[in-house]
């Protein structure tokens, strides 16, 4: 009997141990959400500018402007950057340049007051550098935009508690958004530059 006994405790004594030395299991934890940041209308900017006469160029501001970003720095492709400009704010170097960008030859204020930029995939070409590919808005239409991004630190490395700053760039055909008018006078190509600030949300 105390045979048996010794070796029950023995026994159990290993199995205590094995216990002990095994490792710990790793705490679940749920999946890392995406960061978000919202646009600082008053540190960006927009402007569009457009070839006038094939020797100049006109450009228009949009100081009225909202939206934001919202990244995984685990997940860069899966982006959402949203610009959404108030139209009727935009401004020109001149009076009668302002009237017709508002008037309903281009964008048509009075009925289509915003103008919206909505990206849904990035695509890193390095460490700071990007294409984002989304949709454009403008006079009521919608259509495929590539806008080509350059971050002032890498995204990567974005941790939700410092701004984040980026500039951006793209090229449209204003006929594709119904804007026919003067075309022998007012390039078809219209190019849009955007410096946004992006702070924590």
């Amino acid at each position: 009997m105390m045979h048996r006994s010794s070796t029950r405790r023995a026994i159990a004594a290993i199995a205590i141990s094995l216990l002990c030395a095994s490792p710990a299991m790793p705490a679940s934890s749920a999946p890392a959400q995406p960061l978000r940041y919202r646009l600082d209308a008053q540190a960006s900017s927009v402007h569009a500018r457009v070839g006038f006469f094939g020797i100049a160029s006109k450009t228009a501001r949009f100081p009225s402007m909202s939206g934001g970003i919202q990244i995984d720095p685990a997940r860069l492709d899966a982006i959402r950057l949203d610009v959404q400009l108030d139209a009727r704010a935009l401004q020109a170097g001149d009076s009668v340049t302002l009237a017709r960008l508002k008037g309903a030859d281009f964008f048509d204020v009075a009925h289509y007051p915003d103008v919206r930029f909505l990206g849904r995939t990035m695509s890193m070409t390095g460490p700071v550098t990007a294409y984002v590919d989304g949709d454009l808005t403008a006079r009521g239409v919608t259509r495929p935009a590539r806008l080509s991004v350059t971050f002032t630190a890498p995204p990567a490395q974005a941790n939700g508690q410092q701004p984040m700053h980026l500039s951006a760039r793209t090229t449209i055909d204003r006929t594709d958004f119904g804007m026919t008018a003067y075309r022998l006078i007012v390039s078809r190509k219209v190019t849009i530059t955007i410096d946004a600030q992006m702070v924590p949300a």
